[in-house]
This record gives C-alpha cells, structure tokens and sequence, in this order.
C-alpha cells in the first residue's frame, strides 16, 4: 500500500516538471537571430537533419537575420585493425562550415567538427544502422552549435 502511494505521490510531482526542448518553436522567440535563407552543399543527410534543427529559426523577422551558407563532409575511416587486417574499430566525422552573411556582406565564416569513435560490429546491418544513428547524432550536434554561435554573433 506504501509503494502504491509513494508511487502516485511521485508521479503527480514529477507530471509537472516543466520540461521544454531547448529548440522548440516557442524557445525559438528567447534568440535574437532569425534565417532569411540557407543554402546547403555537401553530405544530403547531415544537411537535412540540420536543416530540421534550424527550420524554428527561418523568418521570424528579429535583430539579426542571416543569410547561411552551409557545407558539409562525412567522412568514416578505420581506427584500428587486428592482427589479420580485418577493421575492429572506426572514426566517424562530420565537418561543417559555415559562412554567415548579413545585409550582403561576410559576418562571420566558422568550422565545426564533430566525431565518434565506435567498436565494428560483425553483423553489418546493424553496423549500418548504427552509422546512421552516429551521423544523425553527430548533425543535431552540430545544429546546436550553430544555432548558439549564431545567438552570439554581434
């Protein structure tokens, strides 16, 4: 009876703990930033799941309102071997530049690099699953980043 209690008491507590996400529409309004416009050449996936990140900033009308120039590279290299040749782990990175324009001129240029190291995995579906998991990760990651050097820029 004890545990029933302490467990309805818990959740009503924990029902109502504000939780938002950092990059919600409605925490969008907290930066002082909007995107005009975003133009991407590089990797498709990790320019989509970027794009997904920076969709809440794209015509707001604030401040500062940027013109993005986005590149992006994905690059998978083997970390080490064993004894026979055979790959037993591997470096997976993410390089993303980006050039900031506002008014029509250069603000600011800046490179990110992001990167994982995993374990190789002797069923190859789910190494390939897991790779994609790591590039989705690592390009949100990335996001986050431009999203708060942006908040930044003067």
């Amino acid at each position: 009876m004890e545990k029933k209690i302490f467990t309805i008491i818990l959740l009503i507590f924990l029902s109502s703990c504000g939780y938002e996400a950092i990059h919600s529409k409605k925490n969008a309004i907290n930066y002082n930033f909007s995107i005009k416009e975003i133009n991407f050449s590089g990797d498709r996936y990790v320019n989509l799941k970027i794009k997904e990140k920076l969709n809440n900033y794209i015509s707001n009308k604030k401040d500062k309102d940027f013109i993005l120039k986005i590149s992006t590279t994905s690059n998978k290299v083997i970390s080490s071997k064993n004894i026979s040749g055979n790959a037993t782990s591997y470096k997976n990175t993410i390089t993303v530049n980006v050039e900031t324009l506002m008014n029509n001129k250069i603000k600011k240029s800046f490179k990110i690099v992001e990167s994982f190291n995993y374990n190789n995995d002797s069923n190859k579906i789910n190494l390939k699953k897991y790779e994609k998991e790591i590039i989705r990760n690592l390009s949100e990651t990335a996001a986050s980043n431009i999203i708060f050097k942006l908040s930044k820029i003067q």
